[in-house]
């Protein structure tokens, strides 16, 4: 005999737990279970399809047969959650339970029952009426969301930043004539770009993704840009515009330099025939002028022959050297001016003074036009190399006699004569030849010597 039955004789033997009253009990429990299950309209398949309980523990508790249940731990665990199932107090049938099976109602160790099952949950029923206005309610939420953002953006002004340059005021090399200008603002927006000296601004249009970019010139100095952006759907402008300066700094050149090596200054030469020469740096081109100041010392006044020379102009060599031919000068004070000039107009000059005093035959010979053939004799003595051949166009000779210079020349029209400083010209026809006797003072005369 198990403790529980000493427990359950003790309490008969003093009456605990017996009725005292004559009040009916009702009806018992599998009873009402039954009529319970019943009255919900269910059968022990479906009520074991919604509770979880097999049909013959639902069979088993409906008809008191208590001893086809696994325990009484799963007993009670049945009984709670098939009494809420079916509408019941579970303490209540539990209790009825204890009572019917003759339990003494000391309490018993806790013991965990089986979690009780919900009551199923009721599907959801979408009327057409509902689904209509969830429609509706959805619709109105979506326009107020379309209606703010259009308030937003056309409320809104554009937004403008520059990234490049990373800063507003930067300097660059002074090779730099563009520059890139770079930023976000709001996609679609026009950006423009104002730079003093420059009539029309440069202008852009923000992209998709609100980035622009723009290249813009640059002139040395100080360049200034004013950025603004619009949006055009609106016409609100960019609350704070950006301001970028760049600088290019100016190009240092170095002046030339000039070293005139002849004429020596202060020096009287014999003959008009002056050599001009010397070295030059940072020089493109070299202008050599001589300027008549006046007679000799001495010497009577010029005549309206002695006209100041034209200046002549030449390049400078790569080593930077430079020789002009001779100039061909009247007898007089005369000064000689040397300037050099670079490719960005500086310039660099010297001038040297010097006087031309005539003694005995100064003769230059220029061949022009045509080729033509000369011999020379000087002093009434043959010239060896520098005559008796043909020279070409452009050719110059200088000879110099002490009483006299006589020359042939194959074509009169093609050889230029100056005498002492003062140009004579051509003395007869081209293709002609003729032997012209130079003897100072007396003036150039023709003879038959060939």
């Amino acid at each position: 005999m198990t403790a529980r039955d000493q427990a359950r004789r003790a309490a008969q033997r003093f009456g605990v737990g017996e009725r005292t009253d004559a009040i009916d009990p009702g009806p018992s429990l599998p009873d009402r279970l039954t009529a319970a299950r019943e009255h919900k309209g269910v059968d022990l398949v479906r009520a074991e399809r919604d509770t979880k309980i097999r049909v013959r523990y639902l069979s088993a508790l409906e008809s008191g047969d208590y001893r086809d249940l696994p325990g009484a731990v799963y007993t009670k665990g049945f009984l709670r959650n098939y009494a809420i199932y079916l509408g019941l107090d579970p303490e209540d049938v539990l209790r009825q339970w204890r009572r019917e099976r003759g339990e003494a109602t000391a309490p018993e160790p806790a013991i965990v029952p089986p979690r009780p099952l919900a009551e199923p949950a009721r599907p959801l029923n979408f009327s057409p009426s509902v689904v209509v206005a969830a429609l509706l309610t959805a619709g109105v939420v979506l326009f107020f969301i379309y209606l703010s953002s259009q308030l937003l953006r056309y409320s809104r002004p554009p937004d403008l930043a520059v990234t490049n340059p990373a800063q507003a005021v930067i300097d660059v090399e002074e090779s730099k004539t563009s520059y890139r200008l770079a930023g976000t603002s709001t996609a679609g927006a026009t950006i423009s770009i104002l730079t003093p000296g420059q009539e029309q601004p440069y202008r852009t249009t923000a992209q998709s993704d609100g980035t622009w970019a723009i290249q813009v010139d640059l002139r040395r100095g100080q360049n200034r840009f004013e950025i603004s952006a619009v949006n055009p759907e609106t016409g609100k402008e960019a609350e704070t515009p950006r301001t970028v300066v760049i600088t290019v700094p100016f190009l240092v050149f170095q002046a030339p330099t000039l070293t005139v090596t002849q004429p020596v200054e202060g020096t009287t030469y014999g003959n008009g025939a002056i050599a001009v020469e010397g070295t030059t740096t940072n020089a493109q081109t070299v202008m050599a002028t001589a300027t008549f100041l006046g007679a000799a010392p001495g010497a009577p006044a010029p005549g309206a022959s002695a006209e100041p020379a034209k200046g002549t102009t030449m390049n400078v060599a790569e080593d930077g050297s430079f020789e002009f031919a001779p100039l061909e000068l009247t007898a007089g004070r005369w000064a000689i001016t040397v300037t050099a000039t670079s490719a960005q107009g500086q310039t660099a000059t010297q001038t040297r003074n010097i006087v031309v005093a005539y003694s005995g035959v100064n003769l230059v010979v220029a061949i022009r036009g045509n080729p033509a053939w000369v011999k020379v004799w000087v002093d009434g003595e043959l010239v060896g190399p520098q005559s008796g051949r043909v020279f070409a166009a452009g050719k110059t000779i200088t000879f110099h006699g002490t009483t006299s210079v006589e020359v042939r020349t194959g074509s009169s029209g093609s050889t230029h004569f100056a005498l002492n400083g003062v140009s004579l010209g051509v003395l007869g026809k081209s293709g002609v030849p003729e032997t012209w006797l130079f003897k100072p003072p007396d003036p150039p005369v023709k003879t038959q010597r060939t």
